[in-house]
């Protein structure tokens, strides 16, 4: 039998896997043009919003509305809606701190619903979380893998419940022939540099309803109406400043061009990856939510016979880097602001009962079935760069590592 490399063995992977590199000519040609613009305030350019046109299009939705972050993005939706303090939020319990921070912001209280075996949120414990406070489902597509939506649209249906799509992982993710991010009714996507495609940094809300769409892009930009009329200035409501720069929007019309291409190989890598280790004991690999089509922004192992801690060490001796536990613990446990309810300044707010709001508990077992998967999940990168050669490395240290190490 072959040793472990952690043991002093040969790895199996001897060379670096390929670097990924987003970017190329096209986006050095568009960043260029902008500059020589001699403009690159995104309400007076032409780049930020021939973006916003051609990401609608692409989705098949009415409106886009470009913004500075996946973070922002979300706050956009949120702030669309118009909550009062204190009203509640359900949301994932295994995401970015960028899905909570909103929630926050805009004076509500996040309440988590558990994962199913999608590692998505369940639409049964969605509705056990329903209160008369509810004002709005945030559904993460965590990791590229699709939530099951109809059942997540029933329920908020059901309830007279808005739903926002948090897709910060999962561009042109399909769910039973269509975009998520275009079944709810807003759709939020992150342009950060690890996502399919990106623009350094950046955000985009989507909807097809007019009434929404007006208020994103009030919301975007300070209120501000930036009509004539209204006299010198006219802030309608209390807004903060995301507008994306025509940089960015540069970048991102560039990136438009590509992401098809890019969701495409990064659906044939990982799915070729599951078909090599699916019969490993003690290995089990992405769930892919039935109906949908997973387009792997991480490539998410669970282990079961090793401690995760273990598992990623081994593999990553191997030549093939690997974390345990994506995030450690559920987001209430291991983001401060919820973990101790310290938010603003030395205050609790809004998780204080503030507005006759409830005071939430974030404690362990709160989701026991998030808390299991994290403890056993073992994160890979995966990106479109990759080739057969690459995976099948992959696929031998992963299968190296399951049949050496000692049982945890």
């Amino acid at each position: 039998m072959a040793k472990l490399a952690l043991e002093g063995g040969t790895p199996y992977r001897k060379r670096p896997f390929p670097r990924r590199e987003p970017f190329g000519e096209r986006e050095v040609e568009l960043v260029v043009e902008a500059v020589r613009s001699q403009n690159l305030f995104g309400p007076t350019g032409d780049k930020v919003p021939e973006f916003e046109r051609r990401f609608a299009e692409l989705y098949g939705v009415r409106y886009a509305v470009a913004s500075t972050s996946g973070t922002a993005a979300i706050h956009i939706a949120l702030g669309t809606l118009d909550p009062e303090p204190g009203d509640e939020v359900i949301t994932a319990p295994i995401t970015d701190a960028g899905t909570v921070v909103p929630i926050l912001y805009q004076n509500c209280i996040p309440v988590f619903a558990d994962v199913d075996d999608t590692y998505n949120m369940d639409p049964e414990d969605v509705e056990r979380k329903v209160t008369p406070r509810t004002r709005a489902i945030l559904v993460v597509h965590l990791f590229g893998n699709p939530c099951d939506m109809e059942r997540i649209t029933e329920v908020a249906r059901r309830h007279g419940i808005p739903v926002i799509e948090d897709c910060s992982q999962a561009h042109l993710t399909e769910y039973k022939g269509r975009y998520v991010g275009t079944i709810g009714d807003m759709g939020c996507f992150s342009l950060q540099q690890s996502k399919h495609m990106t623009t350094g940094d950046g955000g985009v809300t989507v909807t097809s309803r007019e009434e929404l769409a007006e208020r994103m892009a009030l919301f975007r930009d300070k209120g501000w109406t930036r009509k004539p009329g209204w006299g010198r200035r006219s802030y309608l409501f209390l807004a903060p400043n995301y507008r994306m720069t025509e940089l960015q929007g540069a970048v991102g019309l560039a990136q438009l061009e590509k992401v098809r291409d890019v969701v495409r190989r990064r659906n044939e890598l990982g799915d070729m990856l599951t078909q090599l280790i699916r019969d490993l004991e003690g290995v089990v690999p992405p769930p892919v939510t039935p109906g949908g089509r997973h387009t792997y922004w991480l490539y998410p192992l669970r282990v079961t016979k090793w401690p995760a801690e273990r598992f990623a060490e081994a593999l990553t001796a191997e030549g093939v880097s690997a974390s345990a536990g994506y995030i450690g613990e559920p987001i209430f446990l291991c983001m401060e602001a919820l973990a101790s309810k310290r938010t603003f300044g030395r205050s609790g707010h809004p998780l204080d009962g503030c507005h006759g709001a409830r005071v939430p508990e974030y404690a362990p077992g709160t989701c026991p079935k998030a808390e299991e998967v994290l403890r056993q999940m073992v994160t890979l990168g995966l990106h479109e760069g990759y080739t057969q050669e690459d995976v099948e490395d992959m696929a031998g240290a992963i299968r190296k590592v399951a049949e050496c190490l000692k049982d945890g």
